[in-house]
């Protein structure tokens, strides 16, 4: 499987990279606030050789200031990613459970921090389930320990002193759902609202009805509709940094190139002389 600039990898291709005897380090990422346990849905099913990483331990530092999902430094991340089997000349394959909005975390994070070839399983373990393809349950064998050296700025971050002059001059992209951006509904934060400037684009318009992300074309006219365009600064902030990835990795598949605040809505929030902005606009 070699190096490719699409973030993407179909199950197809990833299938056919297994049997070329070129399979990539598999990392099964999915999480839901909502949901089961994270690590016993992944043993009650994933692909065959596929680590599990915990969003909350290896994707983030400890919830405070920074958000709910701060950035881990990259000493740290370096050791989670070697732990879960991440080698410098070795592609990576991350997954969740279809859409993609956890997955798109790690894959930001890795590509972030220096790693080169990391893509996003389309469609994730759905479109793998429903490709008829062997599963594997319990826990993966200890592997070979990765060798990745973590160096931050891979790809652009902005920071909460940078958001205000972006959201006057940029186009500030808000993806979380839209009741969560107008201020009707906060199921995890403890203030409801949006970023002022901000526009709201939830990243489920950014995937087709199974779980698949939309062709760049649709990606493009969705994102030319919401005012981005050649040249424009754009960033994308959700709740705590994980699915504003996915806007992120959806924004490069248009064509466009945006940065992630990470801390995101529950970092802004922990500062009380930030405006905050509610309603549709």
């Amino acid at each position: 499987m070699s190096t490719s600039t699409n973030p993407l990898i179909s199950v197809p291709d990833l299938r056919a990279a297994h049997a070329a005897g070129a399979a990539p380090t598999l990392i099964d990422v999915r999480w839901d606030p909502a949901g089961p346990a994270p690590v016993e849905e992944y043993r009650a099913g994933h692909l065959p050789g596929a680590v599990f990483a915990d969003l909350d331990t290896d994707l983030a530092a400890p919830a405070g200031t920074g958000g709910r999902h701060p950035l881990p430094t990259g000493a740290a991340f370096q050791a989670a990613a070697r732990r879960l089997g991440v080698r410098r000349e070795r592609p990576v394959v991350v997954y969740d459970r279809g859409d993609a909005t956890i997955a798109a975390r790690l894959w930001w994070m890795l590509r972030y921090f220096g790693h080169p070839d990391t893509r996003v399983l389309d469609g994730g373990y759905r479109a793998w389930v429903r490709a008829g393809l062997p599963t594997a349950t319990g826990d993966e064998p200890a592997g070979q320990v990765g060798d990745v050296t973590c160096v931050p700025g891979g790809l652009p971050l902005v920071t909460a002193g940078e958001i205000p002059e972006l959201a006057r001059h940029g186009v500030l992209l808000d993806a979380r759902a839209g009741q969560r951006f107008r201020g009707e509904s906060e199921p995890l934060d403890p203030v409801a609202g949006h970023i002022p400037g901000a526009v709201s684009a939830p990243t489920t318009d950014n995937n087709d009805g199974e779980g698949l992300f939309r062709t760049p074309q649709e990606l493009r006219e969705r994102f030319t509709g919401l005012g981005v365009g050649p040249g424009t600064a754009v960033a994308a902030y959700c709740g705590s940094g994980v699915t504003a990835a996915h806007e992120v990795l959806a924004l490069g598949l248009a064509g466009f190139t945006a940065a992630l605040y990470p801390g995101s809505w529950s970092e802004w929030i922990t500062d009380p002389t930030r405006p905050v902005a509610t309603g549709a606009g």
